[in-house]
């Protein structure tokens, strides 16, 4: 079994994480704000959630996220600006830039799936697990 880590931080406009493996930074990931996991509009609550291989005819392999409660369909893939790119799913990023914004973030998503996907190949189950944050006030 893989465990990838994320720990965030909270601000008023965008969620930044950093996802961990063994204690080893990835990558850093973008979500929206916490808003009381409304669907379109909030980051995931905080939990342990199974990871699996999803493939789109557009848009290619991405991770889908197991049983978040009360949403579907959530998803890492790319995205540099959580408001513009993100309806509720995590985008790893290279380099965070501001509350809810990063960069590189293709190349991010292919470090992760780097590490994933022969994990899964091999049958391994691979969860995330993210856990409590920390709050900032951006004022």
């Amino acid at each position: 079994m893989m465990t990838i880590q994320l720990r965030r931080t909270y601000h008023a406009a965008g969620t930044n994480g950093q996802l961990s493996l063994q204690g080893q930074p990835v990558c850093g990931t973008i979500e929206l704000p916490w808003r009381g996991n409304r669907q379109m509009v909030s980051c995931i609550p905080e939990g342990r959630y199974r990871l699996y291989r999803h493939t789109f005819p557009k848009h290619g392999d991405q991770l889908g996220v197991a049983h978040v409660p009360g949403r579907a369909g959530i998803l890492i893939h790319p995205g540099n600006d959580a408001r513009q790119d993100l309806r509720g799913c995590i985008a790893p990023v290279t380099t965070l830039t501001g509350p809810g914004t990063g960069i590189s973030s293709r190349a991010a998503l292919e470090r992760l799936k780097a590490l994933v996907y022969p994990a899964m190949e091999r049958g391994e189950e691979v969860w995330l697990v993210v856990v409590e944050g920390t709050v900032v006030s951006d004022r």
